[in-house]
This record gives structure tokens, sequence and C-alpha cells, in this order.
């Protein structure tokens, strides 16, 4: 388990928030598994999920995350945040850049082996973001 689980979360949020990708990958193991759940996509190892952040901040350049909350037990994270941003690229799996701000609920489950990130799995409201790039009915 991290050491300072207080330290480990702002770094990353940090790194995201920043758009640095080799710090962000900093904290992820090299056979780190990133699955992002509304996507349905699992990216393995970082060269992987070095793809999927460049798209991310190349569909979203003013992405960034706050964090709500947070809790640990183990070697285990649970992040409570709000990622938001503009769609003004394209990203695998969504549709073209609609030039539209979001901001999304987002549950970050992080498990830990020794500092680094073994497991990542991202769980956010799909139709929400659809319905903030005006893709969906409002509710």
């Amino acid at each position: 388990m991290a050491t300072n689980i207080e330290q480990w979360v702002k770094g990353e949020n940090a790194s995201w928030s920043s758009q640095n990708v080799d710090q962000i990958l900093f904290y992820y193991a090299d056979d780190c598994v990133y699955e992002d759940m509304a996507l349905g996509k699992i990216n393995k190892g970082k060269e992987e999920i070095r793809s999927f952040v460049t798209n991310t901040f190349t569909a979203f350049p003013d992405f960034k995350i706050e964090t709500k909350s947070f809790f640990a037990s183990n070697d285990q994270i649970c992040i409570e945040a709000v990622f938001s941003g503009t769609h003004e690229g394209n990203f695998p799996g969504l549709p073209p850049a609609t030039g539209k701000s979001f901001a999304v609920k987002h549950a970050h489950i992080v498990r830990l082996r020794n500092d680094k990130a073994i497991r990542v799995t991202d769980y956010y409201d799909m139709a929400s973001l659809m319905r903030q790039f005006g893709l969906l009915p409002a509710s």
C-alpha cells in the first residue's frame, strides 16, 4: 500500500489536470490495466495507457479533474471526482467533436502495488456526457 495515500491521490490528480502524460504514467506500473467502463475500453500496459491519455487531451484540451473525496482500504483507493473540459477533438468511441463543455461525476478505483497503480477502473455516466454534448435530449 502507498505510504501516503493523500499524496498519491493529489499527485495523480495534478498530473491529469496539468496534462502531463509522463507524470501520469509515473503513477502506473508497467503492467497496469486501465479500464474505462463507460467506453467499454481496456488499456493494458503503459503504451496503451499513453495512447488513451494522449487521445483524451487531444479531444479535450482543457481537461481537468477535481477530486471531491476519497478513501482507501488495504491496497485499493476509491476516488470520487468530477472531470470536465470541452469536446474540441475526436476521441475513439465517441461522436465527432461538438465544441460543447461538460462536467461529469466520476469514480476512479485504483489498486496499488509498491505505490504504483496495477489496476484502474473508471465509472461515469455516459448518458450525462452525451446530454452535455447535445447528442441526447435533456432528462
